[in-house]
């Protein structure tokens, strides 16, 4: 990104891991709950990182940003979760420059997703752009490069039918309930914490059945009590949490904790229980299956569920990746603009120079002189010379680099061609 004069001593990467090679295990140690991603913004700024994007959800934990070494951005993740280097290099990747910049892309298009067309990333994104610009960690790029991810998602949902029907974890989740539980109608759910997964699978549950015993319980009840209004669920108190759990034929778990909020100890009860693990950490302690009348599914297990509306999708994405590939020229051409936007800039600023000077000797010339068409004229010459230029510099027969020399050398302009 140097040669675009982005950052003088930083290149652009993305670094991170992801379903495809790390386990749920794996990727709870490297998740980020909120508290951990502002200390590793406050702690990336005590480093004089200039820019990055933090990203953390149960499918992936991602930074995209500026360093001098990608180690930096893999020592910043590894200091604000229970992730080692060593398990990072076993199952991570690193991105560069285009590469990053390419990367970003597909994960915001939902080409990347655990579930193919699976969109809810892109939320992900916009809310983690927002919090670093709100704590000074969002330059022009990178704010950029988000807004273009952002379009070229928007594009794909509507152009496309990459994302027809749903598309998530939460379908899965759906999905798999109908298709191993009898009477879905009649069964008692509990829903154990308020992580999106699991909100987004009890609305669905709600949508698509008429069951009025739906319970929610969640450590702080007032939380509970909003979501339960948006969905018609019940709530409880925590403190009822065995009494609930002994009651129920479906436990859905999303309490984002970073260990485990049930184990084989709080089951009572001998009737037959379908456990959801919809939480990365996994949230559900292994233990429950020595238990018979238990049945745990983890939400790695639900995101290979495939039907034939998701193989449909997959015809797609060339559709999708034609989008992106057109959005990302725009950006693109963006980018090559900022590599001679300094110079122009400058030769603007030395006509002008040139300009002031000459009026200032035809005004003493001059009892009559015109102040005010001297300087529309003077302005509106400036303009078209400096546009000349830089049409000059887009053509793709040019060489750049050599015209911004030989117009810094004939205009003896200032070598201070700062970030802009």
């Amino acid at each position: 990104m140097q040669k675009y004069n982005i950052s003088k001593s930083s290149s652009f990467y993305a670094i991170g891991l992801s379903y495809k090679k790390a386990d749920a295990d794996i990727r709870g140690h490297f998740s980020l709950d909120e508290e951990s991603k502002l200390a590793l913004l406050n702690q990336a700024k005590e480093n004089d990182i200039e820019s990055l994007v933090v990203t953390s959800t149960c499918n992936r934990t991602e930074i995209y940003g500026f360093a001098q070494h990608p180690f930096q951005l893999i020592q910043l993740l590894c200091d604000n979760t229970r992730g080692t280097v060593e398990e990072f290099q076993d199952v991570a990747y690193v991105y560069k420059n285009k590469d990053a910049i390419s990367h970003m892309f597909r994960v915001g298009s939902g080409l990347d997703s655990q579930i193919l067309g699976d969109f809810e990333i892109i939320s992900q994104l916009k809310i983690s752009a927002k919090l670093s610009r709100k704590h000074g960690l969002l330059n022009h790029f990178t704010e950029r490069l988000v807004n273009a991810v952002i379009q070229a998602s928007k594009r794909i949902k509507t152009e496309t039918d990459i994302s027809s029907g749903a598309t998530s974890v939460s379908f899965a989740s759906v999905q798999y309930i109908f298709k191993n539980v009898e009477n879905v109608s009649d069964k008692n759910i509990l829903l154990f914490g308020t992580g999106k997964i699991g909100r987004n699978t009890c609305e669905n549950l709600v949508k698509h059945t008429k069951n009025e015993h739906i319970t929610l319980i969640n450590r702080t009840k007032n939380k509970a009590e909003q979501i339960a209004g948006k969905f018609n669920l019940l709530v409880k108190d925590y403190a009822n949490l065995q009494e609930e759990v002994s009651t129920s034929d479906i436990l859905i778990v999303a309490t984002g904790a970073q260990r485990p909020t049930i184990d084989k100890h709080i089951i009572q009860s001998k009737k037959p229980l379908l456990i959801l693990d919809l939480s990365i950490p996994k949230n559900v302690n292994e233990n429950v299956q020595e238990l018979d009348n238990v049945s745990l599914v983890h939400l790695d297990h639900l995101s290979q569920i495939t039907d034939e509306t998701l193989e449909a999708r997959k015809a797609h994405i060339p559709s999708a990746e034609a989008i992106i590939e057109d959005v990302k020229a725009e950006f693109n051409s963006w980018l090559e603009t900022r590599k001679f936007a300094p110079t122009i800039k400058a030769l603007k600023h030395k006509l002008s120079d040139f300009a002031s000077a000459e009026l200032n000797t035809q005004r003493k010339k001059n009892a009559d002189f015109n102040e005010a068409q001297a300087e529309l004229i003077s302005n509106n010459i400036i303009q078209k010379i400096t546009n000349h230029f830089a049409h000059h510099l887009k053509d793709d027969d040019v060489s750049t680099d050599e015209s911004l020399e030989l117009i810094k050398k004939v205009f003896q302009l200032e070598p201070s061609t700062k970030n802009v």
